[in-house]
Order: C-alpha cells, then structure tokens, then sequence
C-alpha cells in the first residue's frame, strides 16, 4: 500500500465517526463489553448505597464554595484556557497548531502497517512545513528560533502522531535550528531545508555512546592536501545509533556529530553537514541499516555508518566556539574541547522542552477523553433502575482530578520554563538570542585573556546554568508524570481504552520515547542533583509566627520547600559523611536523597507556576478552581513528605490527621466542574469528533452499521 499524496490523505481522512444510533443500546448497558454484571452488582449494591449517598451530597456541598457551583461558566471555561495557552501572542503560537490539528489529515487511520505509519509522518511533516512557508518562504528558519511556537507545535502533535512529533522535533529544532544557530546560516542556501526538498536530520549519539556521548569516536579529519574532511566510522560501536536515515520521506541531509582532528590533534567535538542520499539512494559511503521497529509510533530509525566520506570546509558549522581557517588555525572563546561541545550540541536543551510538550499534549489529550468518557458511561447505581455516569464515583473522578491537577502543573510550569529560557541571551545580530546565550553559557575566558570575574558576569553565566538545569528537571518530571497520566486514562476507560481508534492506547509507549530522547530521565535528573546539592539555594519561606492552614495552598507550598530543603540537607551531610577515595562510593551514599531533593524542587516549581497562574484568573470561578485544583496537587505531593515535617515540627499531629480529609475537601469542589476543567485544553471539536470514545460512542461505531 502507497501512503497518499496530501491532497489525496486531507480526502481520505476526511471521515467521520457517526453519533450514537437513536434508540440504540445506552453506552455502559449490561450488554455493551465492561458492563457491570447482576451478580457483581448484588456483591457491591449493600457496601455501596451508602457511600455513593455520601459521595454524591459532598460533591453537592462542598461545590457551593465555588461560584457558579455545579456547571462552571462559559468564562470560566475561557479563563482557565486563557491561563493554559498564556504567552506571547497565543493565536500564532498555539492557534496556528490547533486549527491544523482539527483538519482532516490528522484523523487517525486505521490498518497502517508500521512502514506506512511512518510514511504517513512524513506526509503530515510536510502539511506542517506548508503552513510555514504560506507565511513565507523563510519562516521555517525563523520558526526554529522561536521557543514558544517550536515548543506549541509538540504540544499540539503530540496527541495525534508519535512519530510526527519525533520528526519534527529532528527537522527542525536539532537539524534546521543547529544551521541557525551557526554561522553557516549566514552563507549557505537553506531553501532545500527550509521547503523541505530534503529533509533534516541529527547524529550525535553512537551504538557504544548514549550517555557518554563525550567519548564518541566519529572523526572528521582535517585534509590539507585536498582541503574539507574526511568523515569516518573507526569502530562498529561508532555507529550513529537510531536516526531517521533511511530513503523513506525523500532525501535527506544530515547535521553529524564527529570529533575534529587538525593534524592528529582532538580539536574536539563539531557538527557537520553531511548529505545523505539523493533521488536514487544513499550516496557513496554511507551506510544506513534499518533497525526493527521500536514501541510506540513507527519512526525509521536506522543504525548509520561513514566509510571515508569527503566533506567541504564548509561543511564545518563553526561560531564563537570555534572557527577553522583552511589551514587549520583553530580560534575559539572557549576554554576547553568539553565547552565546544557542549556549544555544538546546545540544541538538546531546546530538544527537552520539545519532549517534554510532546507528552504535555499526550498527557492533556488523554484526560480530555477519559473525563468525557466518564460521564457519558453509566452504570447501575444503588437504587433499583438507577444508572448514573461513572464519573459520580470518588474512586474514579478522583483519580481523574487528581491527574488534572498535575496535568495544569506540568502546563504552568513549561510555560515557565520556555519563557524563561526564551528570555536568555545577548541579542547577537540575527541569531537567536537564547541560542547565542547558550552559546555564552559554557564561556570562561576570552581570547584576550580576560575571565568572567575580570566582565562581572559570573552571574549571568549562574541565571543560564539555573535555567537550563531547570528545563533538564522539568522534562524528567513532565515526561514521568504524563505517562502516569496516560495509563490511569486508559485504564479509567476501561477495554475501550484499548482500542487505538480511541485516541488513548497509543499515547503511554510514545511517551516513553520523551522519556528517552533528549537525555534519559534518570541521567539528566543524577546530573541536575550533582549541581544541585550544593550549588542550589531552596528559597525558604520566613518562619510563621501561627499555625498553617492545611486547606491554604500559600501553606502547603511552603511546607514542599521545606521537603525539598529537608532532602538537600541529607544530601550534604551524606556526601560530606562519604567514604572517603571513593567517589562512586560517596555518591552512591548521595544520590537518594540528592534525586529526592530534585523530585521535591520539582513539584514545588510547578506549584509556584500554578498559584501564579491562579492570581491571574479574572474569572473568580476559574480562580476558585485553580486554587481547589492546586490544593489537590499540593496534598497529593506532601503526603511522603508528613513523617519528615511532622519530626521537625513543621506540622502538628493535628494537622496531619487533617491532611485527608483537606484532599476530600478539594476533591469535592472541583468535582462538579471536571468537565469544564478538561474542556479548558481546548481540543478541537473537529479532531474530538472523530474519536469514539470522546462522544458517547464506543469502538463498535467504527464499524460498519447493518
């Protein structure tokens, strides 16, 4: 089968799934897959009348401590989304994605063998780079330096195409941004790039360096006699390991990570650009083997080698980190080999939040249908001939709500993030500011021999280090808790949820690429808690002269900053105490409580992010809500933490058997509101419609009616 061209895939994809037939059996029947049978419901009827009495008036009385309680108001609904997509000029930068996303070539297209799921990524690769160059023929290039519309665009892919969003991520922040991050934009034809004649891609990792990408051993040699370089695989372990090389989605052309040697001598680590294959195939020397096909969406990855392939000098993509004269003189404002590399590679930190709002809109998707399915379900409830939604239920709204609330955490803390690192950097020219302060970040001397403490600027270096550190963490723990977000989804829907036509099955495998790519979770947390425990400053708030309210979020952040100080504290102590001439051995005895500490300043971020966000509600219902909704995450995330702060005295016994029932309390507030809460990730109504499970349907709708 031959994928479509994107003329023909916008027809073929123009399908839609038809509502529930009328008169048709109610979703959730006794007779519809996961019902609940006669005896199951004579086994929990007794245990459960009373509770779902209680349950039910809770929700009902605790909800008039909202306005608008019960249904919240369409402002409310416009406020929390106006919250969500805040930035700059959210219209370009997120309706843009989202009224592509609504389009007809983004439905989900059953049968596809992996081969043709990964062609079609292709196809929808090239309908994204339409959209840029209508605004004009350069946009892309101005795209991949912007972080705010580069990090929207995963956010609004990621729910529909694991494989899309692998690729655009590639083409564009590592490939299309390492060119504009370089001089090489300044003089060299982007326009096959930028139209995608050829398609970008990233080599850096080797089969024997993932983590240890420092060591890898691809050499780039300088040719005196012919001039360019010679790019060579030494070793099998060499191998590029797992980039999209193959001939599928047309030529391509690669940005290659291999280690400069000028007359024998490690220069260190630069980018190459390297051609890959044309019209008819791979181009001489390059080897390219197909790698089976991995969990999640089909992407083909391949293992790719170099046998003596001849560069131009310009192929060289140098900057203040280095630059290479024909003759091989070698300048560079940094100090070491580390720092250019360091330099070349400074793509992947973008490369994190890319990840990371990949599964941000994994993670909201999957609420969005889990919340609709659960009040479209219905079960038999405690009265004979009563059937109420699912959703009336603490043990299944709860759990939703309680994904809810880490699902705006994850949000309001990117939006800090990207803002913050869109923020860095000296303005150099036409280069992205916050890539030429990347650039910065690394730098210690000139080369006119004076050092940061000669400019004064040692704090601007430690803002950089911070922020960047900052976006390391903040993928580990978005990445994470998407994929917790996405099993408990498809497990509250039940065997519908199995279904990929139902828009969730798919979404947990293809977070576990985000949780790899860009840097494995468990790496960059280790190396962000290395930095961390003694050069990180908790912000401890001033001692309380009375008791704390557990039911005030002011409160409860409080007390995840003192965890968080708890654990730093241990931290110290454990290194300092160490076995001492063994370093792998004093961190061994660090790294617990070193990786709890950054768990702990993780969440307390996120919750900082998220109370600013709710003082800038103007709607007081959304206000409410997002208050209620942080209490929730803020008392999901102490309960850990209550033994620690009730030994130092931050929480009385009293408070801590308060703790419970302060959840239930919040719980019950924004309960009613669920709906209006995951309606506020404005999803397109196109896109919504096509998923079954979205709308009261079930699977069996995608089959032919009789």
């Amino acid at each position: 089968m031959t994928v479509t061209t994107s003329e023909a895939l916008r027809t073929e994809a123009s399908r839609r799934v038809p509502p529930p037939p009328a008169g048709g059996p109610e979703p959730g029947s006794p007779s519809a897959p996961g019902a609940t049978t006669t005896a199951e419901r004579d086994v929990t009827q007794d245990a459960t009348q009373d509770v779902t009495r209680d349950a039910s008036s809770d929700v009902s009385r605790d909800a008039d401590a909202l306005p608008g309680a019960g249904t919240a108001t369409a402002d409310a609904r416009a406020d929390l989304t106006r919250l969500l997509f805040a930035g700059p000029d959210p219209d370009r930068t997120h309706g843009t994605w989202r009224r592509l996303l609504g389009g007809p070539a983004f439905t989900y297209r059953p049968g596809l063998a992996p081969a043709e799921r990964a062609a079609l990524s292709y196809e929808r690769l090239r309908l994204l780079n339409d959209v840029l160059t209508a605004e004009d023929p350069a946009a892309p290039a101005r795209f991949a330096a912007d972080p705010h519309r580069l990090a929207a665009l995963h956010e609004w892919i990621g729910p529909v195409d694991g494989g899309l969003t692998t690729l655009a991520s590639i083409h564009y922040n590592l490939f299309l941004g390492s060119l504009v991050d370089h001089d090489l934009a300044h003089d060299h034809d982007l326009s096959p790039f930028t139209a995608m004649r050829r398609v970008g891609t990233f080599l850096c990792t080797e089969l024997e360096h993932g983590n240890d990408v420092a060591a890898m051993e691809t050499v780039a040699v300088l040719d005196r006699e012919r001039g360019g370089f010679d790019l060579h695989t030494p070793t099998p372990g060499a191998a590029k390991f797992m980039p999209n090389t193959s001939l599928t989605g047309g030529p391509k052309t690669a940005v290659v990570a291999a280690r400069l040697l000028v007359d024998g001598e490690d220069q260190g680590i630069f980018l190459f650009l390297t051609p890959l294959s044309d019209e008819h195939g791979h181009l001489p020397g390059i080897r390219v083997r197909r790698l089976p096909d991995r969990t999640g969406t089909p992407v083909d990855h391949c293992l790719t080698s170099f046998t003596h392939v001849r560069l131009p000098h310009e192929a060289l993509l140098q900057g203040e980190h280095g630059r290479l004269t024909p003759e091989g003189s070698l300048t560079s404002v940094l100090g070491n080999r580390r720092k250019r590399f360091l330099r070349s590679i400074g793509r992947v930190t973008m490369g994190k939040l890319c990840m990371s709002a990949g599964t941000l809109g994994m993670a909201r998707a999957a609420l969005t249908i889990a919340v609709r399915h659960a009040h479209s379900r219905r079960i038999s409830g405690p009265r004979a001939g009563e059937r109420l939604p699912v959703a009336a239920h603490r043990s299944h709204h709860g759990r939703l709500l309680d994904a809810l609330a880490t699902a705006y955490a994850m949000t309001f803390l990117h939006r800090e993030v990207v803002d913050r690192f869109a923020g860095l950097g000296d303005g150099e020219g036409d280069r992205t500011d916050w890539a030429a302060g990347a650039a910065d970040a690394g730098r210690e001397d000139r080369a006119d021999g004076t050092g940061r403490e000669d400019r004064g600027d040692r704090g601007d270096r430690g803002d950089r280090e911070e922020i960047e550190r900052l976006a390391a963490v903040a993928k580990g723990w978005i990445t994470w808790q998407a994929r917790d977000i996405a099993i408990e989804c498809r497990e509250r829907c039940g065997a519908q949820g199995l279904f990929p036509a139902n828009g969730i099955s798919d979404l947990p495998a293809n977070i576990e690429g985000g949780i790899t790519a860009e840097g494995d979770n468990l790496v960059i947390w280790v190396k962000a808690a290395s930095e961390m425990v003694f050069g990180h400053t908790v912000p401890l708030p001033p001692a309380r002269t009375a008791p704390g309210d557990v039911d005030d979020p002011a409160f409860l952040r409080d007390l995840l900053t003192h965890a968080e100080s708890l654990w730093q504290k241990r931290a110290r102590t454990a290194l300092r105490e160490g076995p001492s001439g063994d370093p792998t051995g004093r961190w061994n005895a660090t790294s617990t409580p070193a990786l709890e500490m950054v768990e702990a300043h993780a969440c307390r971020t996120a919750a900082d992010a998220f109370l600013t966000a709710a003082d800038r509600a103007t709607d007081p219902t959304a206000r409410a809500l997002l208050r209620a909704l942080c209490r929730v995450f803020l008392l999901r995330r102490l309960r850990e933490h209550t033994g620690d702060l009730l030994a130092e005295g931050l929480l009385t016994p009293d408070q801590v058997r308060a703790l419970p029932r302060a959840l239930d309390t919040a719980t019950a507030e924004a309960a009613p509101h669920l709906p209006t809460l995951a309606e506020a990730f404005d999803l397109p109504p196109d896109l919504l419609a096509t998923i079954p499970l979205a709308n009261g349907a079930g699977i069996t709708h995608t089959l032919e009616q009789p």
